[in-house]
């Protein structure tokens, strides 16, 4: 391949493919760009990948604009593909449907979920609220929230410094 081939290779290439309300880097190939999407992790990507019949490896700016659309499609749909259990929000709190959430939607009803379980005073809230440790981990010794760190070997010897001056 020589430079020209390549620099016209550069040309052809989209930097930037938005999907949804994101910005996937259009250098990187189609499997790895999705990932950078909230809400599709690599085995996500995979399977969208599959669904739109889209090499994986490709590079994702390089494709036309009729593959790019099928993997828009793809993403848009992908709980009708897979089973729920693949899904990131199974048996919905209000719909009781499960069904598969991807870009800012992750945020928003992760922080409404938070809010719900905080109103109704459960105990996932109460910990939530008072900025603890939710999912049952130790507490003894970490999560500590302090800014003292130890034990201040310079301020004990300050005070004993202090108190031998004053006894004197």
């Amino acid at each position: 391949m020589s430079t020209e081939d390549t620099e016209e290779a550069d040309e052809d290439i989209r930097y930037f493919v938005r999907i949804g309300q994101t910005d996937l880097d259009g250098t990187k190939s189609v499997e790895r760009a999705l990932t950078e999407m909230k809400g599709i992790g690599r085995r996500a990507a995979r399977v969208i990948a599959d669904v739109a019949d889209v090499d994986r490896t490709a590079t994702f700016g390089t494709l036309d604009d009729d593959r790019i659309d099928t993997v828009v499609e793809a993403v848009e749909d992908y709980d009708t593909h897979v089973p729920d259990w693949l899904t990131n929000r199974q048996n919905d709190f209000y719909t009781g449907e499960s069904g598969h959430l991807t870009g800012s939607e992750v945020e928003l009803t992760r922080d409404e979920d938070i809010n719900r379980m905080r109103m109704i005073r459960s105990y996932r809230g109460v910990r939530h609220e008072r900025g603890q440790k939710v999912r049952g981990q130790r507490t003894k010794s970490t999560g500590r929230t302090e800014g003292t760190i130890g034990v201040n070997v310079e301020e004990i010897r300050e005070e004993q410094a202090e108190e031998e001056e004053a006894g004197e």
